[in-house]
């Protein structure tokens, strides 16, 4: 079904429609486009953070640092984009043995950046053939600066380091034996000297290593076990030798304890006894005192015998006395005044 515009339109308009739809139109717009895609391949953007190689058939004509809008030509040259940042190298833990014959593991990091575009790019080309030979030289550096110290240099970065004390077992005058060795170089010495060595090596890749670093050392798990016990073991042994002064400390204490309480007690039986003693003197001197004098000895006399004739008839008694007897004589004296007078009449 065919369809008929009977729309009246202007000559002007239908000249211009009909020049839209001519062939001539459509070579202009593929033209356009094709010069759309050329200047896109001609034309390219240098940032402020790196450096643009240009590449003819392999070969390098042009080195671009400066940042901007810049001209190349379209398919025959290829551009090469490389950092001017300072990059990181994160390196895998590496297991190596030290000086002292203890297998550690160390975890290193770098900080490095390309030095010379030109040579980097005939030597390594990309980031990745960098990372790769520093992983392979500066983990070569790293077992031999390892192996070339002892763990405590490794470790330690401090000179002449005193170790921490307590006060309290200073005053006790308990102190733990210090077994921290002084260290000749430490870790920053040997951090340098991987750096130094490794810079050596690189400079022909035109790479610049900045620093390295040491992330993290430990110890192989196999043999951390076996120090951990053997530093649980050491803990124990001071532990027991603290509790085994402790109880000697607490005998001691027992012991002086008992000797003062045996001192006392005998001080005071002592002093007891001769304030008894004083005490029974002065009595007998009081006795004495009272019972010199003659009247004293009469009336004491007769108490006694009062006691004896009370002890003796206390019950029905039938007792032959002498009338020479002490006894006697005071039954005979005293039966005149024990008579009962008879009254007298008128």
């Amino acid at each position: 079904m065919n369809v008929i515009d009977v729309t009246p339109r202007s000559a002007a308009l239908s000249a211009v429609v009909r020049f839209l739809q001519s062939r001539l139109m459509s070579i202009l717009g593929i033209l356009f486009i094709l010069t759309a895609l050329k200047w896109g391949t001609l034309l390219f953007v240098v940032h402020q953070y790196e450096t643009v190689i240009i590449t003819r058939f392999g070969k390098i004509v042009r080195t671009i640092t400066a940042p901007g809008l810049k001209v190349k030509l379209p398919v025959i040259d290829k551009m090469q984009r490389f950092d001017k940042r300072i990059l990181a190298w994160d390196g895998p833990p590496t297991e190596c043995p030290t000086k002292d014959k203890l297998y550690i593991i160390v975890d290193c990091f770098a900080r490095w950046r390309i030095s010379d575009p030109f040579l980097y790019y005939n030597r390594l080309n990309d980031e990745r053939s960098a990372l790769s030979r520093l992983d392979d030289i500066l983990g070569s550096e790293t077992r031999t600066a390892v192996a070339a110290h002892d763990l405590v240099e490794i470790i330690r970065v401090t000179k002449a380091r005193k170790p921490l004390r307590d006060e309290e077992l200073e005053k006790s005058g308990t102190v733990l034996p210090s077994t921290i060795p002084d260290i000749e170089f430490g870790r920053g010495e040997i951090e340098k000297q991987i750096t130094e060595r490794t810079r050596q090596k690189i400079a022909d890749f035109g790479i610049e290593l900045l620093d390295e670093r040491f992330k993290r050392s430990k110890y192989n798990p196999a043999v951390a076990e076996k120090i951990i016990e053997r530093m649980s073991s050491e803990r124990h042994q001071i532990a027991a030798r603290f509790r085994s002064e402790g109880r000697g400390e607490a005998a001691n204490i027992s012991g002086q304890k008992e000797s003062d309480i045996a001192s006392i007690s005998s001080t005071a039986t002592k002093n007891a006894l001769e304030i008894e003693g004083k005490a029974d003197a002065e009595a007998a001197s009081i006795y004495a005192a009272a019972f010199n004098p003659p009247d004293a000895q009469e009336l004491y006399s007769f108490l006694r015998s009062l006691d004896v004739m009370r002890a003796g008839f206390e019950k029905d008694t039938t007792a032959v006395i002498s009338t020479n007897s002490e006894l006697g004589r005071l039954l005979k004296t005293m039966a005149p005044t024990s008579a009962t007078p008879k009254p007298t009449g008128p």
